[in-house]
C-alpha cells in the first residue's frame, strides 16, 4: 500500500512539473518544472530499488543538465516586456489533455492490477554492468552526439543572449 502512495505522489509531482514546463510563463519556471520531473524521475527509480539508475538520475540530469540550463536560463537574461504576449489558448490545454489521457489511464490501469500481467524484470536489470554495457556498447554514437547538440544549443543560447545585451547598451 505505500509503494502504491509514494507512486501516485512521484506521478502527481511529474504532472505538475510538466504543468509548469507547458504553462509557466518565465524561463526560471520552466527549468524549475524540469527539475521536479527529472527528481520524481529519480524517485520511481528508487521505489524500484534500481539504486545505480537512481544515483545516475541525481548526479548525471539533476545535478548537471538542470543546473547547466539554470546557468543558461540566467545568463540570457530574458526580459518580460521583450517577451510577445502569448494568452492562454485553450486550444493548447485541451490538446494536452488529450495527449496526457493515455498516460491517466495507464497510470489507472497500473494502480488497479493490471500491470501484474507484466513479465518480471531480470536481476540483472539496472545494475551498473548492465547499464554500461548497453550504453557504452549500443548507444554510445547517440549518446555523444547528444551531449554535443545539447552542448552547442547552450552555447548559442549564451552568444544570442549576450549580443542582444550589447546592442541595447550601444543605444
Amino acid at each position: 500500500m505505500l509503494e502504491y502512495t509514494v507512486f501516485s505522489l512521484l506521478g502527481l509531482f511529474a504532472l505538475l512539473g510538466g504543468g509548469m514546463i507547458l504553462l509557466g510563463r518565465r524561463p526560471a519556471t520552466f527549468a524549475m518544472g524540469f527539475l521536479i520531473v527529472l527528481l520524481a524521475l529519480s524517485g520511481l527509480f528508487a521505489l524500484l530499488h534500481q539504486s545505480f539508475l537512481f544515483f545516475a538520475q541525481l548526479m548525471v540530469t539533476v545535478g548537471g543538465v538542470v543546473v547547466v540550463t539554470l546557468i543558461a536560463v540566467m545568463t540570457v537574461n530574458l526580459r518580460p516586456d521583450r517577451l510577445p504576449e502569448e494568452p492562454i489558448s485553450w486550444i493548447r490545454v485541451i490538446g494536452t489533455v488529450l495527449l496526457l489521457a493515455p498516460f491517466g489511464w495507464l497510470l489507472y490501469r497500473a494502480l488497479t492490477g493490471w500491470a501484474e500481467r507484466f513479465p518480471a524484470v531480470p536481476e540483472t536489470f539496472g545494475t551498473v554492468r548492465s547499464v554500461g554495457q548497453v550504453l557504452f556498447a549500443d548507444w554510445v554514437l547517440p549518446f555523444e552526439v547528444l551531449s554535443i547538440l545539447l552542448l552547442s544549443a547552450m552555447v548559442g543560447a549564451i552568444i544570442i543572449g549576450n549580443k542582444e545585451q550589447s546592442y541595447d547598451r550601444k543605444s
